[in-house]
């Protein structure tokens, strides 16, 4: 899965929160750590909440009563979009519907895998729960029933623009429950009518306005967005670390992340990644050694403002989880139906804008991170900067390379970095013959965000494996517990460098370890926690 971009077996390996109770769906307080569980499939089983059954059943008994009395009812006894002024017989009305969903189901390119697919059922079925669409029970039942058999319809990533919803990639899920289109079940790929059976499932037979439910709604950019989020969450933590573990190696001082200074300017973000940066230098034998007699007087900026920089992309990414929050327990379709008022009222919620700036804002932040790991490691390998190591740390230098070229791969990864973080949100190209003359270009944004986090990961590895190798020239002098206890891990899946040999397998390594999560738990037992609401691993 890890070519397409988006994946890789290594992280569906998720340390600290293994879902061991059902998840119950309400529509109003999924977590994102629930939505990722389901995603890696850690979770055990999903229900939906009996409350939340009762809200759905009314819904759908106002929308019948509307169909009966022969109430124009936009997209259930009318067409969609430019053709909204069609009628339609209430004898066409499933057909309609079923028309729909195949109609839509247009995407291309490579599908999502797997546990995208999985975060985007999750949300639909949890938006549906609210008891605002205007559908049955038992189309929630089915999604759910889907992502407990495991059986995963076929979603290519590119056809939505993130206004009126995702409706390519939602079609595509859509077009699984009514048995049509192409799943994927324990990595057999085939039509979704083979696996039906073998799980228990029934193909399902759209009523009035249910096709619409389906794929009027911002799940893809929103399950893509969160898969995005989270990992960059446990990437922003390794950052603290590498620059920790670079600190040391490049025998800096910690004194710019004295507390004072840090008040002074009392950013939280700020403030807490300053507080996490002395836990885990605290105790350094290599601090010491340097403490009296340099003649340095300060560090530069890569070193010196790393609670400053790490603190805005803290920041960054609290900003997102509160969108992605909100936008994981919404309604999002189109119209939406409110028995207990008597109306069923049109609207915008499909519309993903503040999903696509929230994963642009991602996107740069990310894209800062790695600028600045990149410059620590140019430190590490440049021996005019590095404070007596080896010219790129090689045991023989001129003889050997060492990790020259693991720098050019980082400003590579850097330049691509970039580039992602040009804004999709701004994008907007009028469709649907100028009835949608807005869009977000949220799915865009969303695909951006989970290219630059994996981008992201790799520069880190680098910075990782060259800040190691640092410290080993810094022996036998300690670094700070926490340092200790990074550089630990990082030799647990690659050793010191002997002798030039082909890094790209080591580096790979790192990154998967990356993204597991392997390096993120250190940071958090290091992490002096506050109530200032950031995630977990952040």
């Amino acid at each position: 899965m890890g070519k397409r971009g988006y994946g890789d077996d290594a992280s569906r390996i998720r340390g600290g929160y293994e879902m061991s109770q059902a998840i119950v769906l309400d529509g109003h307080s999924l977590t994102l750590e629930q939505v990722e569980s389901v995603a890696m499939d850690l979770a055990v089983d999903i229900e939906l909440c009996g409350e939340a059954e009762k809200r759905v059943t009314r819904s759908k008994d106002f929308i019948e009563s509307k169909v009966l009395s022969g109430e124009r009812v936009y997209g259930v006894t009318t067409g969609f979009g430019r053709l909204a002024d069609v009628e339609i017989s209430p004898d066409e009305t499933s057909a309609l519907q079923h028309n729909l969903v195949r109609s839509h189901a247009s995407g291309m390119g490579s599908p999502f895998p797997r546990e995208v697919v999985r975060a985007i059922m999750l949300l639909r079925a949890n938006a549906l729960a609210r008891g605002v669409s205007g559908c049955r029970v038992d189309l929630i039942r089915a999604l759910i029933s889907f992502l407990n058999a495991g059986v995963h319809p076929r979603v290519p990533e590119f056809g939505s623009v993130g206004a009126s919803g995702d409706l390519a990639p939602l079609a595509h899920v859509a077009l699984g429950l009514i048995g049509e289109g192409e799943a994927e079940c324990d990595e057999a790929i085939g039509p979704v009518g083979h696996f039906l059976t073998g799980a228990g499932v029934e193909a399902m037979t759209l009523a009035p306005k249910e096709g619409l439910a389906l794929i009027n709604g911002t799940q893809a950019t929103t399950g893509l967005g969160i898969l995005a989020l989270m990992r960059a969450e446990r990437a922003l933590a390794t950052a603290e670390l590498a620059s920790a573990m670079s600190l040391e190696a490049l025998l800096g001082t910690p004194s710019a992340y004295h507390q004072e200074i840090h008040l002074a300017r009392p950013h939280q973000g700020q403030i807490h990644s300053a507080q996490l940066q002395r836990q885990l230098l605290a105790k350094s034998e290599i601090r010491e050694s340097h403490r009296n007699d340099d003649p340095r007087v300060q560090d530069a900026y890569s070193l010196r403002c790393v609670p400053q920089v790490h603190g805005a992309a803290r920041h960054a990414l609290r900003y997102v989880r509160g969108i992605l929050e909100t936008e994981a327990n919404s309604a999002t379709d189109n119209p939406l139906v409110f028995p207990a008022e008597e109306l069923i009222l049109s609207g915008g919620n499909f519309h993903a804008q503040i999903i696509s700036q929230a994963l642009d804002l991602l996107a740069i932040a990310l894209a800062d991170l790695a600028a600045f790991s990149e410059r620590r490691v140019e430190r590490l390998l440049n021996p005019d900067l590095s404070a007596g190591l080896p010219a790129f740390l090689a045991k023989r230098p001129g003889v050997e390379s060492g990790f020259m070229i693991a720098q050019v791969t980082a400003v590579d990864l850097l330049a691509e970095l970039r580039l992602l973080a040009g804004p999709a949100s701004i994008d907007s190209v009028t469709t649907s013959a100028n009835q949608e003359d807005h869009v977000s270009m949220g799915l865009a944004a969303a695909r951006k965000a989970y290219r630059s986090v994996r981008c992201l990961e790799r520069v880190l590895a680098i910075e990782l494996m060259c800040a190691a190798e640092g410290i080993e020239y810094r022996r036998p002098l300690k670094a700070g517990a926490g340092v200790e206890e990074a550089w630990s891990i990082v030799r647990s899946y690659v050793s010191r460098l002997e002798g030039d040999r082909m890094l790209g397998p080591d580096l790979e390594t790192l990154t998967n370890a990356i993204g597991s999560g392997a390096l993120s738990e250190v940071s958090a037992r290091y992490d002096v926690r506050d109530d200032w609401g950031l995630g977990q691993d952040l």
